[in-house]
């Protein structure tokens, strides 16, 4: 059985759990974060030198970065959720690169900056708030006329870009209506295992 490591609010750890509730792989999930003060331990740490969750266990292996995760489940027994040539699973692949490289920096300063008063935001807040639309509208426009980010099927590149893009829609920021992501995400959320994945229980 997987387990995994992380509070379920995190949006990286909602990615593993959107997977495993997707490949209806058995798994149990542990409390992890700043919140509980349990990931600075040198015990931790011997699997996550990052101190970050989530974390996934496998036996005696042990991955951590979310996106990572997703792959391996991919390869473990979840390879309907990729594609089936080397050109194919680039299409997947693109968009997970994309949500780190490009929507990311914003997506953290959206989340952390909007917390806060104007005047105690970093002066780089506006400019990155900025770009994180622009990114979004990148994906909005890509998402015209498509169910899902690829393949016409869910893929990791849905699994793993819902649970960060549906809280950018959520984020007060200035930005243009994005009717096609509106319209992916509530096809998406609509998911029984997106739902067991967000929605907040007691870790077992």
């Amino acid at each position: 059985m997987y387990k995994v490591l992380g509070r379920q609010t995190s949006g990286n750890v909602q990615k593993v759990l959107f997977m495993l509730e997707e490949m209806g792989a058995p798994y149990e999930r542990e409390d992890y974060g700043r919140l509980f003060e349990n990931t600075q331990t040198a015990e931790y740490k011997a699997l996550n030198p990052t101190s970050k969750v989530p974390t996934l266990v496998d036996g005696d292996t042990v991955i951590w970065e979310s996106n990572t995760i997703l792959r391996y489940l991919a390869a473990s027994g979840g390879s309907q959720f990729t594609g089936a040539t080397p050109a194919e699973c680039t299409e997947v692949d693109r968009w997970m690169d994309f949500l780190l490289a490009a929507v990311n920096p914003g997506y953290m300063a959206a989340f952390k900056g909007g917390k806060l008063p104007e005047d105690e935001r970093s002066p780089e807040y506006g400019a990155q708030v900025k770009d994180l639309a622009n990114q979004m509208a990148i994906i909005d426009s890509h998402l015209d006329g498509r169910t899902f980010m690829a393949l016409d099927k869910i893929t990791l590149a849905d699994i793993a870009c819902a649970p960060i893009l549906i809280r950018c829609l959520g984020f007060k920021i200035d930005r243009p209506p994005f009717p096609n992501l509106d319209r992916w995400i509530a096809t998406i959320a609509q998911r029984p295992a997106f739902k067991a994945a967000t929605e907040v229980k007691a870790a077992g």
